[in-house]
């Protein structure tokens, strides 16, 4: 989960440019502490402030917004029953699902992605706590920002085609084609035999992941794969437990001093940094409670970096959809070190911000469409590196 240590400049915007917001809460103080901080933001605003989900049903053409901030439990119809309802009346809808870190909201918020949610952020325990209740003010503002213009970019272009759901892998309106990239960022994968997978993944990570771990079982049965998704506590315990029932493979939190081994999938815990470290002829998980870095925690960076010690050149990496530029850093140790980074292309990206941010920086093999992937990954570690 992200800690935010500065602000974030922003451009200034019309009436007409701001994202439009829609705040779905049974608690006034929720309500009213979301709709302040939307409030001070120079690019969005706050349409309408609800006490139900039947609420958000009844009066979502009204109000016409961009992005829903959808509490789970609520009165008289709670957020995951609201959900498809909001989107059977605006298929573009963007849905950021609000719930407390218990195991039940974990597992809600996850189902709600799948039923096509675009996001979901943690609530505080408390708001009373000062630390806490700002990690979710800069999490929840930075999430409709990135979401809400990408959803205003594509209406314009409606007339094209349809609005698709988050996570389909066929481009997006409103949104230039993957091929133009993709000749700027090529370069040769590294010449040795990799013997570790690594991903990294935030928003729109969790149905990434779930795709890709599907199609991906003959890599799995030969190295070890070992994942960080920005997501915190229990929440990383549940999408693990999902990993596991898709891949057919196990897959587990990593725990600190556990030998990694093939045939295994190793999730950061929510709230640690995930390393790897040499002990004797093992290669180890190292947990570490630092800082966040790049105002997360877990992050990727951390992961690929501490790699290199075990692996040096013998490393595939993977960077999917998700805000921010975590993994580019670590991506290009990584490729100085001979090894390969893959990127996600940005049509089928819920957000292109950190596998853009690796195109850009010059440093991938491929970048390609989520269902292409897996494919690629299974040539390139049966020998083919093409």
């Amino acid at each position: 989960m992200s800690v935010a240590l500065t602000s974030t400049a922003v451009p200034t915007s019309t009436r007409s440019d701001k994202v439009r917001v829609m705040v779905v809460d049974d608690s006034v103080v929720i309500r009213g502490m979301i709709s302040r901080w939307i409030g001070a933001e120079p690019d969005m605003e706050v349409v309408a402030s609800l006490r139900t989900g039947l609420d958000a049903v009844n009066q979502l053409e009204r109000f016409n917004p961009d992005v829903a901030v959808l509490d789970i439990e609520m009165p008289d119809l709670d957020g995951i029953s609201a959900l498809p309802q909001l989107l059977a009346k605006k298929r573009d809808l963007v849905i950021i699902m609000a719930s407390t870190l218990t195991r039940r909201n974990a597992e809600i918020s996850l189902k709600a992605l799948s039923l096509g949610a675009s996001d979901y952020i943690p609530k505080p325990e408390s708001t009373r706590e000062a630390t806490a209740a700002e990690t979710f003010r800069h999490d929840l503002i930075q999430k409709i920002r990135h979401l809400g213009a990408k959803a205003r970019r594509s209406t314009v272009h409606t007339a094209v085609s349809p609005p698709l759901a988050p996570g389909h892998d066929k481009p997006r309106p409103g949104l230039p084609p993957a091929a133009a990239p993709v000749q700027v960022a090529r370069r040769s994968f590294g010449l040795l035999q990799p013997k570790v997978l690594l991903i990294g993944s935030s928003t729109g990570g969790p149905q990434a992941l779930m795709t890709l771990v599907a199609e991906i079982g003959p890599v799995i049965d030969r190295v070890p794969v070992l994942i960080t998704q920005h997501m915190p506590p229990t929440f990383t315990t549940i999408l693990a437990e999902h990993l596991a029932r898709t891949s057919k493979r196990p897959a587990h939190e990593g725990i600190d001093g556990e030998s990694i081994k093939p045939g295994r999938i190793y999730l950061a815990p929510g709230g640690r940094h995930m390393r790897i470290a040499r002990h004797g002829i093992d290669a180890t998980i190292a947990l570490d409670d630092g800082p966040p870095v790049n105002f997360c925690k877990p992050a990727v960076d951390p992961m690929f970096t501490s790699a290199i010690d075990v692996w040096q050149g013998s490393i595939m990496s993977v960077i999917l959809t998700g805000m921010g530029s975590d993994g580019m850093r670590g991506g290009k140790d990584i490729v100085a070190a001979g090894g390969s980074v893959i990127a996600q292309d940005e049509a089928s990206s819920v957000v292109w911000g950190m596998p853009g941010a690796a195109v850009n920086a010059g440093i991938c093999a491929a970048v390609l469409p989520l269902n292409q992937i897996a494919s690629k990954l299974v040539r390139v570690f049966a020998g083919d590196r093409s």
